[in-house]
């Protein structure tokens, strides 16, 4: 087949220890899964079905590192998150066999022009502008679950220049990978190259030109990336 232009090129992040990488098919993120975050945004921290907004494949930055400050904001916020890379999917999957799915999983951070956001929300408008922009989805080297099994519990944090922001648990999720998993199969078909974004602790905050953050999972891996 010939194309009129040239094809896109196809978004990808490294397996750990691997010369072989996980191809993206879509990005998939959660809003509001962690009851201490959803307090410190002023909403209501009781266990609503969960909702989801995407980015593009191409907002990935395989391993982080230099970042560009976005344009269109004044207030750009960090959210470290667990991203789960899905080998295989399919629709209504039901959540005892979810993990089934899963390839691995990875240390994202969710960047955010929160000053769009809130302009959007009052509105009552699409929000995508604030959250789908150019590199802003830096995500670590995919874990395989082979590896690291289906993690539950474990560490995840976030600092800025060297002062801690974010620090909770996977535990505090208030829907579990398997029911993330369960629910979105129920809105759209799932498959494999499926990255899911699975929101984010409580700290978030700004970040200015210049700032170096670093953020991890236990278990998992690390991520690193510079706001220039």
């Amino acid at each position: 087949m010939a194309f009129v232009i040239p094809a896109p090129h196809v978004a990808a992040l490294p397996i750990v220890d691997s010369d072989a990488q996980f191809p993206i098919r879509r990005v998939h993120c959660v809003g509001k899964n962690y009851a201490d975050h959803v307090r410190e945004m002023g909403g209501d921290p009781e266990r609503n079905p969960p909702f989801f907004f995407g980015k593009p494949s191409d907002a990935v930055v395989p391993l982080g590192g230099e970042i560009a400050y976005p344009p269109m904001t004044s207030n750009l916020h960090h959210e470290v998150e667990l991203v789960v890379a899905l080998g295989s999917g399919g629709r209504d999957i039901p959540a005892g066999k979810a993990l089934d799915c899963v390839y691995g999983y990875a240390v994202g951070i969710d960047l955010t022009r929160r000053d769009l956001q809130a302009k959007y929300k009052d509105k009552g408008q699409p929000w995508e502008m604030a959250k789908g922009f150019d590199q802003s989805a830096p995500v670590s080297a995919v874990m395989p679950a082979s590896r690291c099994g289906h993690p539950v519990a474990g560490a995840i944090w976030l600092s800025v220049d060297g002062v801690d922001r974010q620090r909770g648990d996977l535990a505090q999720m208030t829907w579990n990978v398997a029911e993330v998993i369960a629910h979105l199969s129920a809105y759209v078909a799932l498959a494999p190259g499926d990255l899911i974004f699975t929101g984010t602790p409580a700290g978030v905050g700004a970040l200015v030109r210049g700032a170096r953050v670093r953020c991890g999972i236990e278990g998992i891996g690390e991520l690193e990336i510079v706001l220039v």
